[in-house]
């Protein structure tokens, strides 16, 4: 009977929706400063390029599950921005494995795909395209999409006469007009003025409520705890910790003190 009960109560556990076992990834870098790139092709041609290898990630293993806010903390250098590249499929870990369940929305550089010649209203579409979404979705989503970005007024100049912060928060709009299965998050809740970052932070609220699997970096500490379930800590490329964000920015700040 035990038995039984056993295999009915865990054969409902659904699998983790981001998985990544034993992830490492490294990057070569040249020993010497090289100021240019005619200097580097010489030096290439001649073989006189010494490189060491720079382990951003190193043996890490993490599951994410259905509809979880999972939060990632650490300095600066820590490996945040690799690991979510990794599981955006933006990079390939040079060692380990990497299962990912769902379409991904990925917040990592916003409006890394627009094109500066271009108008607002252009580069909506086009940025739309590089997410995955077809015409119609685009122009379906296009007047909520500017109303919620607040560049209405602005929309059909060139984006070059954007502000960094105007670019920011059209590229945010563009990626969060579609509740993804999985949204990826990095710093963007720092974009535009306080009450963008509200709006922002309540966007994000919203997807965590209609059940997307959320994975954030942020140095928000309150964002972390008011957002998070769980969270973990990454220094220098390692899984330091993974618990309660409250637990995790404890282990966090008490080792930044450690090494004052």
């Amino acid at each position: 009977m035990s038995d039984l009960s056993l295999s009915s109560s865990t054969s409902f556990i659904p699998a983790p929706v981001i998985q990544l076992t034993d992830v490492s990834v490294s990057y070569k870098v040249p020993r010497e400063r090289i100021g240019t790139f005619k200097e580097y092709l010489i030096r290439r041609i001649q073989r006189k390029l010494e490189y060491h290898t720079f382990w951003a990630l190193k043996g890490v293993s993490l599951e994410i599950r259905p509809g979880e806010v999972f939060g990632l903390i650490g300095a600066n250098g820590a490996g945040k921005s690799t690991l979510l590249k990794i599981v955006a499929r933006v990079l390939r870990p040079t060692t380990g494995r990497v299962v990912v369940r769902g379409d991904v929305a990925p917040l990592l550089e916003l409006g890394a795909g627009f094109h500066p010649e271009l108008t607002g209203r252009e580069n909506i579409f086009l940025y739309g395209a590089l997410l995955g979404f077809n015409r119609q979705q685009m122009e379906e989503s296009f007047n909520a999409i500017i109303e919620f970005a607040e560049l209405r007024p602005f929309i059909d100049a060139p984006l070059r006469t954007y502000s960094s912060g105007m670019t920011a928060r059209l590229g945010f709009s563009v990626a969060t007009a579609h509740k993804p299965a999985i949204l990826i998050v990095d710093e963007i809740l720092s974009v535009g003025d306080e009450a963008f970052q509200q709006k922002s932070a309540a966007r994000i609220s919203e997807f965590r409520d209609a059940g997307t699997t959320i994975l954030l970096v942020s140095h928000n500490i309150n964002a972390m705890r008011s957002l998070c379930g769980r969270g973990a800590w990454l220094d220098h490329g390692r899984l330091r910790f993974i618990g309660l964000p409250d637990d995790v920015i404890d282990k966090y700040r008490l080792d930044e003190r450690v090494d004052v």
